[in-house]
């Protein structure tokens, strides 16, 4: 049985922009030149021409004056001979016409005739099978001269213009050379400059001093290494934030770990210390969830599951579930809800989630006795979620950055209250993923208003 045929693979080999705008170039030249020769040929040609009839119609007219009766003498056969022999001497054909003589081997009768009856004669004839230039004049008494000469043939025109047409295609490949180098020379340097961007040198930056479409593609390099280099400072402040989150709990669990491990805690203080423990072994969960979650919405197979969800409902529950930690800080939670039902096809854990990040942030910053606020309300065409608090709010140069990930701890901390970074980037994402906005404004309680949008 014969192994099944494998198909070849074609290999496609990319030249250089150099190469091709030498080829381009040469090409071009190349067609100037073939054009160049077709128009210029003939005109090489019919000027040539004429310059040598010019000059053999006034050596034919010399030539009948000299071999003419002089005052009425006989003309003098040794003249006669001597001006034959000077033009052949400069490869012009010569034919005397004699009186009485009118036909002369080798030249058109018509030609012999004219010039015996006095007429000059300017044209082309066929000379012992060649075609020449014919210059005819009378002498008189029925003489004449007639002068031939061989036009110009387009081998020899051929051969002086292709020298000149073979000079201008040769500088039109060096300028395409030059100019070629020159015009690839800043794609070099971008690429260079991509590479050392690649390998981590986030300083570097293309020269923009260009042709406009290079120095547009190093300008969008620029701009790509100015937002890799502020994407890098941002992540290195999340992870400077994350750390300094899990260190918290982690450093306060190791304390209370060692005083138990050392007797130092006894059976009174135990429960105390376990629920401590306990709330910062939560703590700690939620931040790993939230990086689990920050994770996992970067990937395309991140699960939801749609289904009819009264919002209503959910945020009623939600108060429930948070009255209890909101009263034991001295927060009092409030609830804005309708009398009928807003109805929604979403995520309804996707959308707790995103409510408990919001009431979790909303917590952490309100002081005893200012508000949080949980509101719904149908608005044209569009569910709203909403959360509410009289913390400090946002500034305007907050708002521009709040759900970027770290942007708010490296802004205020050290100044206030303030979490991971997490909670506002998770929940901003989450909302996206599930077709909705998350919208930050300025609360008439006094501080921040989140704001989810879904569609109904």
């Amino acid at each position: 049985m014969s192994p099944p045929a494998v198909s070849a693979v074609p290999i496609v080999r990319r030249g250089t922009i150099t190469g091709r705008a030498v080829l381009v170039t040469s090409a071009v030249a190349l067609l100037a030149v073939v054009i160049t020769a077709l128009v210029a040929l003939p005109v090489t040609i019919r000027a040539a021409d004429a310059d040598i009839r010019r000059s053999l119609a006034n050596q034919a007219t010399v030539a009948a004056r000299a071999i003419q009766d002089v005052e009425g003498q006989p003309r003098e056969q040794v003249r006669t001979a001597a001006v034959v022999q000077e033009l052949r001497e400069q490869g012009i054909e010569v034919v005397v016409i004699r009186a009485g003589q009118p036909d002369r081997e080798g030249l058109p009768p018509p030609v012999v005739r004219a010039v015996a009856n006095g007429e000059r004669v300017s044209q082309r004839a066929l000379f012992h099978g060649r075609v020449m230039l014919v210059e005819g004049r009378p002498a008189g008494a029925g003489d004449g001269i007639v002068l031939l000469a061989a036009g110009v043939t387009v081998r020899s025109v051929a051969g002086r213009l292709w020298l000149a047409l073979g000079a201008g295609l040769l500088a039109g490949i060096l300028a395409g050379v030059l100019l070629a180098r020159r015009l690839s020379r800043p794609l070099r340097q971008v690429a260079a400059a991509a590479r050392r961007l690649s390998a981590g040198e986030r300083t570097v930056r293309a020269p923009t001093d260009a042709p406009a479409e290079v120095a547009a593609v190093s300008m969008a390099l620029n701009d790509l290494a100015d937002a890799l280099a502020t994407s890098e400072g941002r992540q290195r402040m999340f992870l400077t934030s994350v750390s300094h989150e899990l260190r918290t709990p982690l450093t306060t669990m190791k304390g209370y770990a060692e005083a138990l491990a050392d007797g130092v805690i006894g059976p009174a203080e135990a429960q105390r210390t376990g629920a401590t423990m306990l709330a910062e072994t939560e703590h700690l969960g939620r931040l790993v969830e939230d990086l689990l979650a920050l994770a996992r919405l970067e990937a395309d197979d991140f699960p939801l599951e749609f289904v009819q969800v009264d919002l209503v409902g959910l945020a009623a529950a939600a108060g429930d579930s948070w009255r209890h930690r909101c009263t034991a800080v001295g927060v009092p939670l409030r609830l804005e809800l309708p009398d009928q039902p807003v109805v929604v096809r979403t995520d309804p854990g996707r959308v707790r989630q995103v409510l408990d990040g919001l009431l979790e942030n909303a917590l952490r910053v309100v002081e005893p006795g200012a508000p949080i606020v949980i509101g719904v309300r149908d608005a044209a065409g569009s569910a709203v979620l909403e959360v509410r608090d009289g913390g400090p709010g946002f500034s305007e140069e907050d708002l521009a950055v709040v759900f970027e990930r770290g942007a708010l701890y490296e802004r205020y901390k050290g100044v206030r209250k303030v979490g991971s970074g997490l909670g506002l980037s998770l929940a901003h994402r989450l909302v996206g993923r599930l077709g909705g906005r998350l919208d930050a404004g300025h609360a008439p309680e006094g501080g921040a208003r989140l704001t989810v949008r879904l569609p109904c």
